[in-house]
């Protein structure tokens, strides 16, 4: 969800401690970026669900996604664990997230884009690719 919905990085998934959870504004501190992720209703469910499971393992592991093999520790979820997270419905963490950013960087400004996710400016110009805004385009 956080892929699809926010863009999130599988680092940023991977990495998100309950720490960067604030339940009264219903946010998320992810990655770089350099404001709290106010979360959709969807969102927020997933979330708490995780939380939810967390809690059901009663493990001090700081971070949100705990596996078998995190929980006994503080290591975050490996990657590869969380590249096979969605193998049911066939897509990569990466396409979910790079279908999000293509839909945010052609339909904003490209700048605030990669201010609000914490990216180089020059890293949202690979979402541009094969992209004419007619509207832009001078009249003939």
């Amino acid at each position: 969800m956080l892929a699809l919905l926010h863009g999130a990085s599988s680092s940023e998934v991977r990495m998100l401690h309950v720490t960067d959870v604030d339940p009264a504004a219903q946010t998320v501190r992810l990655g770089k970026r350099p404001h709290p992720v106010p979360l959709d209703p969807a969102s927020w469910t997933v979330l708490q669900r995780c939380l939810a499971h967390r809690e059901a393992w009663r493990t001090d592991n700081p971070h949100v996604m705990v596996t078998k093999g995190t929980k006994a520790g503080r290591s975050p979820a490996s990657t590869a664990y969380l590249s096979h997270v969605l193998d049911d419905c066939g897509f990569l963490p990466r396409t979910i997230r790079s279908t999000r950013l293509v839909d945010l960087v052609n339909t904003m400004d490209p700048k605030l884009v990669a201010a609000a996710f914490g990216m180089d400016p020059q890293a949202t110009l690979i979402y541009l690719a094969d992209h004419v805004d007619e509207g832009r385009l001078p009249t003939r």
